[in-house]
């Protein structure tokens, strides 16, 4: 029977039972993260960065309100990393959501801080609209700042912030050596990567010579397009650096062309020697594919001339590519007159792995030859090769010292912007393969693997037919189920009601 007294007291235990989760609560935040890429919950990276904090870092979020569902879950999201932050961090981040289209003034504030405006198209009273919008954050720590302008995906959220929170951060960079003096395009010509790696390095032209070693402050060296050949000495240097740890990422040409002459051949620098001697063989060819990009090709027509636009299969646009944490993410490359990589060794000791690859329909083409842009008919037999790898990396003794790393692209020109009026903008995932191949070689922070976080997306098409109807026959059963059971619980509720109002409490 129950009474007024024990009414009382399940009431407040209930309650009480209520106050003590809200307290726990306030000092202990968890959540749970199912998605297979964990894209909700922190990485070891983002944790070891705001562990170091010396002073709280400020994030001031600056997003629109009130935008349809598939542009406000951008700023659910980013709210959602920000308390995961906070909460890692033991409160050192703070964070504030500013929504700037409250007033002209808050607006002006965020277009001053460098967030960028962009214009949403939203349904208001049955007509479309447009509505000027704000996706970006400002991350502040003492009298450092910097901006994130737009926020655009959740899987760029994590490695966005902890970027900016490590760049604010950090006092010494780890150095980076871009080697110069045969032939190679200067730090002004290759203006994208060397913007993204100056986040995180410290970039210094290193010219070599006779003499002198690799410099012990440099963890790893790359070398770009070179164009002259590289002096013994030189080479020498190089083995002596990979034997003390270092690492190297190697972006050069094996041939060279002129589309003006139509003539393709060798390109000799030493470094093809250089890399033979360690198992890795790149061919002197020319890889043409089916996938490939287009030049613009000058023709005159009567007294002007047209710039046409002409698919060259020497160009391979590259969208197969390894498992692997340099190439995660990507979607596709743009390489030009890139040659074959393979990999000849007896020492077991030494891992190859090649991670970029051709499309299926491809062909590897020996130097010297003859280049028609205009007039060459291409057809299904000049491609009967498929996924010709132009990309690989190697770990191990490479010298005759520590183990260590070392990536190879068989194309040097995919990273160069270029100078003055011929500079020229890169596709994103070219900058991020090369980034991402440093990253991966110097292992300093850990960010490499935020770079390209994100979703794996299931759809129900992908499943087998039977799964797909029991899912669907699931769908619609548990609704159905939850109401029957609701039903059931009423009338039952219903009648222990009336049997409690019958009985007779006077005794």
């Amino acid at each position: 029977m129950v009474t007024k007294r024990s009414l009382i007291t399940k009431v407040l235990i209930v309650a009480g039972i209520l106050i003590l989760v809200n307290v726990l609560s306030n000092r202990f935040f968890m959540r749970f993260d199912f998605t297979e890429d964990r894209l909700y919950s922190l990485s070891k990276a983002t944790k070891d960065i705001i562990k170091n904090l010396d002073e709280p870092v400020t994030i001031t979020a600056y997003f629109t309100e009130g935008l349809p569902v598939n542009y406000d879950y951008i700023r659910k999201d980013f709210k959602s990393l920000l308390v995961e932050y906070h909460s890692a961090s033991r409160g050192d981040v703070v964070y504030t959501f500013i929504n700037p289209n409250e007033s002209d003034e808050t607006e002006l504030e965020a277009q001053q801080a460098g967030i960028a405006m962009v214009v949403v198209d939203i349904r208001e009273r049955d007509q479309m609209q447009q509505k000027r919008s704000y996706f970006g954050a400002v991350v502040t720590k003492g009298n450092k700042t910097d901006v994130i302008p737009f926020v655009q995906s959740v899987g760029e959220m994590e490695y966005n912030l902890s970027k900016s929170i490590r760049k604010i951060s950090v006092n010494i960079k780890p150095a980076l050596g871009l080697i110069q003096g045969h032939g190679e395009p200067t730090m002004e010509a290759m203006s994208q990567a060397m913007a993204e790696l100056a986040i995180l390095y410290d970039v210094q032209p290193l010219f070599m010579n006779d003499s002198t070693a690799i410099p012990s402050i440099f963890k790893t060296v790359v070398i770009v397009a070179p164009t002259d050949s590289f002096p013994i000495s030189h080479l020498n240097h190089l083995d002596g650096f990979l034997g003390n740890g270092g690492r190297i990422l190697v972006a050069f040409n094996r041939v060279k062309a002129d589309l003006n002459r139509g003539y393709g051949e060798p390109l000799n620098t030493g470094l093809e020697g250089w890399l033979e001697r360690k198992g890795i063989n790149v061919g002197e060819n020319f890889v043409i594919d089916v996938n490939s990009g287009r030049v613009l090709i000058r023709q005159q027509l009567g007294n002007s001339f047209l710039s046409i636009p002409v698919q060259l299969h020497y160009f391979p646009i590259i969208t197969n590519f390894a498992d692997h944490p340099i190439t995660k993410g990507l979607d596709k490359i743009m390489m030009q007159f890139v040659s074959s990589i393979s990999f000849v060794s007896f020492d077991t000791s030494i891992k190859y792995e090649p991670i970029a690859f051709t499309s299926e329909r491809a062909n590897i083409l020996p130097a010297p030859i003859s280049i028609d842009v205009r007039g060459k008919q291409w057809t299904e037999n000049d491609f009967i090769m498929s996924k010709i790898p132009v990309a690989g990396l190697l770990e191990g003794r490479l010298g005759s010292g520590e183990e260590t790393r070392m990536v190879v692209i068989c194309d040097g020109d995919f990273i160069i912007n270029g100078e003055g009026e011929g500079a020229q903008r890169l596709e994103n995932a070219n900058v991020s393969f090369f980034v991402n191949a440093i990253d991966w070689l110097s292992d300093e922070n850990g960010l490499m693997d935020l770079r390209t976080k994100g979703i794996t997306s299931r759809t129900i098409k992908q499943l087998e037919s039977n799964k797909r109807s029991m899912i669907k026959i699931g769908n619609s059963l548990i609704p159905l189920l939850v109401i029957i059971y609701g039903l059931i619980r009423y009338q039952f509720n219903r009648a222990r009601r009336k049997k409690w109002m019958a009985m007779d409490y006077t005794n």
